[in-house]
């Protein structure tokens, strides 16, 4: 299975949380071929199929990913940076990354001290974000000052690749994947007969460090039901749990979440909308919060009935997320069954 242009367009633009403009407009102008498309000023996009008088239903998934920002320039030309969202330092020593400036993107490399140079105690030391730097070639501060400003960010460079299986590989897919599908459910809905409920797609940005973007549409937009789509642990990789987080393994489909915070109404009609369409499906168990943009959603307003479909994914906030197209497919379609199912009339009262 080739990888989607959109898919492709979407994980190629850079977008950490709070700079996803990129990104943004990817999605906007594809969503623009069926639907009408609007933004805010936090920078979330909409788009919205009409619907003949059901239900509102948001389906949201995020477009920030995981980043850099740059926190200090030094007189040697150096950039120290923090992270935008959860990082493992250790993956990002030696990785290229782009630093967008306001004349552009800029190559740059993440450095620390060779291992040659490491004093014996220093070896058995993981490295902590305080110990790298990004060199972007400069000979100086001054050069690296006329360059890079205090709060341009970086992303990861690379481009996806394609494995056998159907398998990609790329830099966010957390949470592409969950804006991607969510495009992809409201077109398939919109291509469809017209269905009760109207469908409004969500790519939310900040996700990543406040959930602000969820939490702010989903308060303007006020649906009647919402789905949070990202991505959780595909359990077929070394050392991941299947006691701990369930059986989730590459090619069995979505993940259909319930736990305490999700409307037990939305979960199970996800999981009949999937059986009439004979999707494969797993299911997950969330005792607390569940760590997606569902958390912030259930509680806009007067509370949102809420559920979260999930894309099984190895190797998270790294540089070589691996998913399985047929899964990203699959959830697709299982949002459309579900949303084309929803009666005029649908309640959700618990």
């Amino acid at each position: 299975m080739p990888t989607p242009d959109l898919l492709r367009a979407l994980l190629t633009a850079p977008g950490p949380s709070g700079y996803e403009t990129a990104a943004a407009t990817v999605w906007r102008e594809a969503a623009r071929r069926f639907a009408e498309v609007s933004g805010d000023t936090l920078g979330s996009s909409v788009a919205r199929v009409k619907g003949s008088g059901g239900p509102r239903l948001a389906i949201v998934g995020h477009i920030d990913e995981i980043g850099l920002i740059v926190t200090h320039v030094s007189d040697e030309g150096f950039l120290y940076f923090e992270g935008v969202g959860g990082w493992d330092a250790q993956i990002l020593v030696g990785q290229r990354v782009e630093v967008a400036t306001r004349a552009g993107a800029i190559p740059g490399v993440v450095g620390k001290k060779p291992i040659h140079l490491l004093r014996e105690e220093e070896r058995k030391k993981v490295s902590e974000l305080r110990d790298l730097h990004i060199d972007i070639g400069a000979k100086d501060g001054d050069e690296a000052r006329g360059l890079v400003r205090v709060g341009d960010v970086a992303v990861i460079a690379g481009e996806p690749v394609e494995l056998p299986n159907g398998r990609i590989v790329s830099r966010a897919l957390d949470n592409r994947l969950g804006a991607y599908v969510a495009l992809e459910a409201a077109r398939l809905v919109a291509e469809g007969e017209q269905a009760a409920a109207e469908v409004a797609a969500v790519a939310a940005v900040q996700e990543e460090i406040t959930f602000a973007g969820s939490r702010t549409t989903v308060f303007a937009l006020d649906p009647q039901v919402a789905i949070a789509v990202d991505v959780t642990f595909a359990t077929d990789a070394p050392g991941v749990e299947a006691k701990e987080l369930g059986e989730h393994k590459f090619g069995s489909g979505p993940v259909i979440g319930r736990g305490s915070t999700l409307s037990p109404h939305v979960v199970e009609r996800l999981c009949a909308a999937a059986e009439a369409a004979e999707i494969p499906y797993t299911l997950a168990a969330s005792s607390r919060s569940t760590g997606t943009d569902a958390d912030a959603i259930q509680l806009a307003r007067a509370g949102i009935p809420t559920g979260v479909v999930s894309i099984p994914l190895r190797y998270m906030h790294s540089p070589v997320e691996m998913v399985q197209l047929d899964d990203v497919e699959a959830c697709a379609r299982l949002i459309a069954a579900f949303a084309e199912a929803l009666e005029a009339d649908a309640s959700f009262q618990r």
